[in-house]
């Protein structure tokens, strides 16, 4: 019996890490610009929609490329399976919506059916995440409360705590707006991928869902709170930063895979931070101040800026989202660019089904192994 292995083959250049740079779909949806630090939905900037338009109609112009009709108010429907991870709950909730709502495989319904299935499992992601989030221990908020909400986001917060402080109001929804799309990320590929096979827009939704549950997609902003009260108990930002990056660790909320200059949305975030006079803007600033001159000094050949994690934990912790709902509140947004690529993808009709290139032992015998 021979003991010695083949060699594995060489991947070559073909074969791109993570698909990194690969073109997958022409899209009309969203434009981040690398070079120039904007994000455009639709050919619309997100700095001239946050504050103006509600997130409602955001969701609008991303699905139907125009503000109107909007995402509608969620039907009620109680939250029945709860695990204790609102997460958990909002994928498996929009899961069971196709036997329940009776949803059809998107091979065999209308464009329009579509649209209308995605309004419909879009805002009751955003009401299971609000009745999750509410816990067992409470009542569930009465209808009648929640129809005197004016928004999307005004609703989310009433039926979640049973009152919402307008500021609040402002912080979710420029949160969502901001947070809406962002171009060929891992869960939207996802939602795309399922979209692609024919599935109902529930599964697509609910597959999205599931691909934030690893702490690299959706998650960072819990993140960047630590470091914020670590600097505001030591009082010198500029010598914790150094201290973490003399240890090797990384700085939460700097640098993009994207952006070549400033993520916009982090820009737009800190704008809304100031107005709505979050307490944690002084400590924010004197950190990002701190950390984009060290980053530079050590890294001048990289443009290494403030990314939208960063300010997203300001304002969603001055919204007082507690950090496990920060990931629940980040699908609550993406639903809206989610639902936009799966019609879009629809309407491509053609199965996503890349190639891989093998790389592992060449011919062999049973008894090689």
């Amino acid at each position: 019996m021979s003991t010695t292995a083949p060699a594995p083959q060489q991947a070559d250049s073909e074969v791109r890490s993570g698909l990194e740079g690969v073109v997958a779909f022409a899209t009309e949806i969203a434009e981040p610009d690398k070079e120039g630090g904007a994000l455009r939905y639709r050919g619309v900037d997100i700095e001239d929609l946050v504050g103006r338009v509600p997130y409602e109609k955001v969701w609008g112009l991303l699905v139907d490329g125009t503000f109107e009709p909007g995402l509608p108010p969620a039907e009620p429907h109680a939250l029945n399976w709860r695990s204790g991870d609102p997460r958990v709950d909002v994928q498996a909730a929009l899961a069971q919506l196709a036997p329940e709502w009776g949803f059809q495989q998107l091979l065999d319904i209308s464009d329009e059916q579509a649209r209308q299935d995605l309004a419909r499992a879009s805002v009751m992601a955003l009401s299971f995440v609000a009745q999750s989030a509410r816990g067992t221990g409470r009542p569930p908020v009465p209808q009648r409360e929640v129809d005197k909400a004016t928004s999307i986001p005004e609703r989310f917060l009433i039926r979640w705590r049973g009152e919402a402080d307008p500021r609040h109001v402002k912080a979710i929804d420029a949160y969502w707006i901001s947070a809406a799309e962002h171009g060929m990320n891992a869960s939207t590929f996802t939602a795309r991928v399922i979209a692609s096979t024919g599935a109902d827009v529930a599964a697509a939704l609910s597959g999205a869902v599931g691909a934030l549950s690893g702490p690299l997609h959706g998650g960072a902003p819990s993140r960047v709170l630590t470091m914020l009260d670590e600097v505001a108990a030591s009082g010198d930002a500029e010598a914790y930063v150094k201290q973490v990056l003399d240890s090797g660790q990384r700085l939460m909320g700097f640098g993009h895979r994207v952006y070549r200059a400033e993520d916009p949305r982090a820009r737009v975030l800190r704008r809304t931070a100031k107005e709505i006079s979050a307490p944690r803007v002084e400590v924010a600033e004197a950190l990002e101040t701190a950390a984009l001159a060290e980053l530079k000094a050590r890294r001048p050949d990289r443009v290494l800026a403030t990314n939208v994690e960063f300010w997203s934990a300001v304002v969603l912790d001055f919204a007082d989202v507690p950090p496990e709902l920060f990931t629940p509140l980040f699908a609550s947004a993406r639903v809206a660019g989610w639902s936009a690529h799966i019609l879009e993808q629809k309407r491509e009709g053609r199965l996503i089904r890349p190639t891989a290139k093998y790389v592992g032992p060449g011919p062999r015998s049973v008894d090689e192994v």
